[in-house]
């Protein structure tokens, strides 16, 4: 019996080594798998990407000139809020030499090639925002369009695009046997393009603010950029620059390796308060939209402040108890991202409550919002209220002048004596008419064969004069 049992447990371990012999043969050849698929380093060619790196940076001759056209197309797209356009300009648009020169520069300890990159980075901003300056400054249109005011503030969307933007670059260049093309730009020239044509127009309309956070957001951008090529020259093994005085190489090293650190920690934290920020507004939406919610009442307009930490919330119809808005605020604690904050409600019909406070700006916001949103409805709304007056009118008898119209009557048919004009309701207990009734007095020395023949006449033309399908005339002797 003993031995049956013995056997048993035996057969059981063995399976259980079995499965797990079998577990790590398929992790083996998952991660081979992977490491085949997505590997780069063997297709790399380290050499021919430094020199491509390097023949990018300089902006002279050929590269000026397609920059500053690439410039005018983005700064007239910016200026008219076409996206189209401001995508074709990123297509011609040479922005990423320097950029990307600075990342491996520092990856490599290249002193003369970081200093060349600043160098022509000055450069290409100088050029950029002067372009953009005079473009602005001509232009007739001085309007602060939406794509003009994106770009005055980065956002989480603006930082992922520079960092996989610069990642997409660097990887395509170190590929061996091939070259970037422009178009491997795109992505880049999209975090860098809009911003340098949004300091010049700050500039060109003595607009400070769009100047400082198209400037601001210029630089955010360009740092990822950068950032991204120094991970991935640093990951590919790109070998450092050899000096001949061993000290100095060291301090180069250092002195790297020290701004790398620098320019990454404030990086790494911006990003993280740009994730922070888009969160919170992403669940504050959620949340109203989810949870905000009251019978009679409705949700005119909300907000959210991240650095205060504040959701406002504007309602009118009915009253909303305090129960409930604490109800709603006690929900806030369940969401990782809106613990700390505070939910403030805004009842238009609560009495207890000064509307005085709410600020001028966020009552035409609410106005504005209001009026953009029903724009449309009331356009469609009025050019059918003037259909219907124009057809009612014509029913009426409005859209004439009878004083004209008994005038050019007496001139054609002499044998009239009165005209009479009205409005006359019918109604056969089913619908209501109003029908125009003319009353004709005729001359009595009229034969009566002709003035059969004339009030038909009559009748007739007045139809025609009038456009009207529905008419009543009775004549009278």
């Amino acid at each position: 019996m003993e031995n049956s049992e013995n056997k048993q447990h035996s057969l059981k371990n063995s399976g259980k080594e079995n499965l797990r012999e079998d577990a790590k043969e398929i992790q083996k050849k998952a991660r081979n798998f992977l490491s085949r698929l997505l590997d780069i380093r063997e297709d790399t060619d380290r050499e021919s990407t430094v020199e491509a790196v390097q023949k990018d940076i300089s902006f002279k001759g050929h590269n000026a000139w397609i920059l500053i056209f690439s410039i005018f197309v983005a700064s007239i797209g910016l200026n008219v809020s076409s996206t189209a356009v401001v995508i074709g300009a990123m297509l011609i648009s040479p922005l990423m030499g320097p950029i990307v020169g600075i990342g491996m520069a520092v990856a490599i300890n290249d002193v003369d090639t970081l200093k060349r990159s600043f160098v022509n980075l000055g450069i290409m901003v100088g050029l950029s925002v002067l372009t953009a300056t005079i473009y602005f400054f001509i232009s007739p249109v001085k309007n602060e369009t939406p794509e003009l005011v994106a770009r005055t503030y980065p956002t989480i969307l603006d930082v992922l695009v520079a960092i996989f933007g610069g990642l997409a670059l660097i990887v395509a260049k170190t590929k061996k046997g091939t070259i970037a093309s422009v178009i491997l730009g795109v992505a880049i020239a999209t975090a860098l393009m809009p911003p340098l044509c949004t300091v010049g127009y700050g500039i060109a309309n003595a607009r400070w603010e769009f100047s400082l956070g198209a400037l601001y957001l210029f630089s955010i951008n360009a740092v990822f950029i950068a950032l991204s090529t120094f991970v991935v020259s640093k990951l590919l093994g790109f070998p450092l620059v050899k000096y001949a005085n061993s000290k100095r190489r060291k301090r180069i090293a250092q002195i790297a390796s020290t701004v790398a650190i620098i320019v990454m920690i404030p990086s790494v934290i911006l990003f993280v308060k740009l994730l922070r920020q888009q969160v919170f507004e992403s669940k504050s939406v959620e949340f109203i939209e989810n949870t905000v919610r009251y019978t009679g009442a409705e949700t005119l307009k909300s907000t959210s402040d991240y650095k205060e930490k504040r959701i406002d919330v504007y309602m009118i119809g009915n009253t909303i108890p305090m129960a409930t808005i604490s109800t709603w605020q006690e929900s806030l604690g369940d969401i990782e991202a809106l613990k700390e904050a505070e939910l403030v409600v805004h009842q238009g019909n609560d009495q207890s409550q000064d509307l005085n406070q709410l600020s001028t700006e966020v009552r035409s916001g609410i106005l504005e919002d209001l009026y953009v949103k029903n724009q449309e409805a009331l356009q469609n709304k009025d050019r059918r209220i003037e259909l219907l007056e124009t057809e009612l009118s014509k029913y009426r008898g409005d859209n004439f002048s009878f004083a004209n119209l008994s005038k050019e009557a007496k001139i054609n048919y002499e044998g009239i004596e009165e005209i009479g004009y009205s409005n006359l309701i019918t109604t056969n207990f089913q619908k209501t008419d109003t029908i125009p009734t003319f009353t004709v007095i005729w001359n009595d020395k009229i034969r009566n064969s002709e003035l059969t023949s004339q009030q038909e006449k009559f009748a007739n033309w007045m139809r025609v004069r009038l456009d009207l399908d529905t008419l009543a005339i009775k004549n009278v002797r």
